[in-house]
């Protein structure tokens, strides 16, 4: 198929742009491209649009109709990240020929036709942002100062579990075979894996839940011995299961696993992935509802229960990082599958336990392991978003990444001189885990990636990141390295509405904008006022050793001329009473008198 054959008009002049803030239309030409929407009025300083298609989760239709005639119509565009933009055209041919076109470009199922295999940065490439977070660097340190743990290579092939990667850490008295063992055990062969130690050497590990189908044994001594195995010198260990009492929930028996113990902190109590999105959806309904009363907007924020997820969510988190370092013990978090609250939680413990989590390229470090490798399906959780009706979306679509960046930014409101990123890093992640031109977050998995060759033919977002220019746009001007764990309050009233992301396009937000910019003016003048005061005190340091040298070598002088005006003395009395040896008392006395 070529984009070509999808792009009936390429090109319209007359096309009114209309927008949630803007208070009069923009009237440009548009531009459909394979991958992009532009429009442009042409007018130097002017509004502009360029959307990648990708970015579309609706269009919506409004024909205009006069005396029964078809007048063109307006589309409306519903995108990914929640803005909402309607075009008018007055034609009725290229009405349909836009609306159909923008449809299907939208709606690509080849994952080798979009945007990032066909992007090419025009600028040099610092790291490969693809080979900075792997296995054997992001463990070095633990492989190289403890032997408990190795490098497994059990699933190379991707076929002990499709979902894992190729290159897993696990303990070292355990075998292949039962790893091989424990997958056939574990829901999608998520066996038990590594996922974080504690300075106290508390290990934190995560799988699915047990399989409960019929024929498949109740116990697996090799899952059994994979848990043990990392008990080390605790009585005890914890298993934490984030999906909640139901039909879909299994856990471990009691009877195998005595010296763990069970601990229920679900995140919701819902059956399918999809119930977060629903939650989404009826939140971004009350965020876009500008016209509503207070009273009934806070009833609808309360009645999607966004804000009840994203608590439980952190409540779960501190009990595992609890657990971990006051009572330096392991935990194992699953969670059903194991794709989706347990990598919430499990990435939550480390960025409240690890301040490193807490910087930019340590955050991206913990998404790489935790959700890129971790199996994450980016792909299709992200295929739809919260505006497209629930009749037309996969029940696999789901909102549990912006869960996790949600979180985040609840941690970072309350300490927010913890973190050297603020909430523009979240809000840039949020948009490329939905669309990109970047390779980073394609595909469902590390093997599928492999497959469509994304780490060859794509550019990862961490190399864009990483750039001077663009680490220097996220940074948080208040920072202040902290390395301490972070205890964040999870009392309903201590959890904020992220309006930097939910409410950008429906309420303006240039005061914000103008406030932070401020603040960082200040911050920028504090730092250069610490700056100048470090070299004022140099300087003065400097002068006062000058000084005590001029000092010491003043009174090196007049002590070097005291001691010839003394030797004059004791010479001219030898002279004048050259004869007299015996009255040595007088001489003495003279020439001390002389010296005083």
């Amino acid at each position: 198929m070529e984009f070509a054959e999808l792009i009936l008009t390429p090109k319209l002049d007359g096309v009114l742009l209309y927008d949630q803030l803007s208070e009069r239309p923009v009237d440009g030409t548009l531009c459909i491209t394979g991958h992009h929407l532009i429009l442009s009025t042409r007018k130097e300083g002017a509004q502009e649009l360029w959307l990648l298609h990708q970015n579309i989760d609706l269009v919506e239709r409004k024909p205009n109709i006069v005396n029964n005639i078809l007048e063109g119509g307006t589309i409306i565009l519903k995108c990914k990240d929640l803005r909402i933009i309607a075009l008018k055209i007055a034609s009725p041919q290229e009405y349909f020929n836009i609306s159909n076109s923008i449809e299907q470009l939208s709606n690509l199922e080849e994952a080798k036709m979009l945007y990032p295999f066909f992007y090419i940065p025009m600028y040099n490439m610092l790291e490969d942002g693809y080979s900075l977070y792997q296995p054997e660097q992001e463990f070095a340190k633990l492989l190289a100062t403890s032997d408990d743990w190795r490098l497994t290579t059990v699933n190379s092939a991707y076929q002990v579990c499709p979902t894992y990667g190729a290159k897993l850490v696990v303990a070292r008295s355990i075998t292949d075979e039962q790893i091989v063992q424990s997958a056939a055990f574990r829901d999608g062969g998520r066996f038990p894996v590594f996922a974080y130690r504690h300075g106290n050497g508390a290990a934190m590990l995560r799988s699915a839940q047990p399989v409960a189908a019929p024929g498949v044994s109740k116990r697996c001594r090799a899952d059994e011995a994979i848990l043990n195995a990392v008990l080390g010198r605790s009585k005890k260990g914890f298993i934490f299961d984030t999906w909640g009492k139901g039909k879909s929930s299994t856990t471990e028996t009691d009877q195998h696993y005595s010296q763990w113990k069970k601990v229920n902190r679900p995140i919701g109590q819902f059956s399918s992935v999809s119930a977060l999105l629903d939650s989404f959806v009826k939140l971004m309904d009350a965020c876009n509802d500008v016209q509503c009363s207070p009273d009934k907007w806070l009833s609808r924020l309360e009645m999607s229960g966004w804000l009840g997820y994203v608590l439980n969510a952190l409540n779960a988190a501190c009990v595992v990082a609890q657990c971990l370092d006051q009572e330096g013990a392991p935990v194992l978090v699953h969670g059903g599958k194991g794709l989706d609250t347990t990598l919430v939680v499990t990435s939550l413990v480390q960025i409240i336990l690890n301040p490193d989590c807490r910087t930019i390229r340590g955050l991206q470090a913990l998404i790489d392991r935790e959700w890129l490798q971790g199996g994450y399906p980016f792909s299709t959780r992200h295929k739809h978003s919260c505006y497209t009706p629930t009749h037309q979306r996969r029940k696999s679509s789901s909102a549990t990444f912006l869960l996790f960046l949600d979180c985040i930014y609840q941690l970072y409101a309350q300490f927010p001189c913890s973190f050297e990123y603020d909430h523009r890093l979240l809000v840039t992640l949020f948009e490329h885990s939905y669309f990109s031109q970047y390779g980073t977050f394609l595909g469902d998995c590390e093997r599928e990636r492999v497959q469509l060759k994304v780490f060859s033919r794509t550019t990862s977002l961490w190399s864009h990141l990483n750039r001077h220019e663009v680490v220097k746009s996220l940074l948080n001007p208040l920072y202040e390295p902290n390395q301490a764990v972070i205890w964040p309050s999870v009392a309903p009233i201590s959890i904020v509405l992220w309006a930097e992301l939910y409410t950008r396009w429906s309420i303006d937000q240039s005061q914000l904008k103008i406030t932070f910019g401020q603040i960082q003016a200040l911050i920028s003048r504090e730092k250069d006022l610490r700056s100048r005061v470090v070299k004022l005190h140099r300087q003065l340091a400097e002068l006062q050793r000058e000084y005590q040298l001029l000092r010491n070598e003043k009174n090196g002088n007049s002590s070097g001329n005291h001691h010839q005006h003394y030797n004059h003395q004791l010479h001219d009395a030898d002279v004048d009473d050259p004869g007299d040896d015996g009255d040595e008392e007088s001489v003495s006395s003279d020439a001390l008198g002389s010296s005083k």
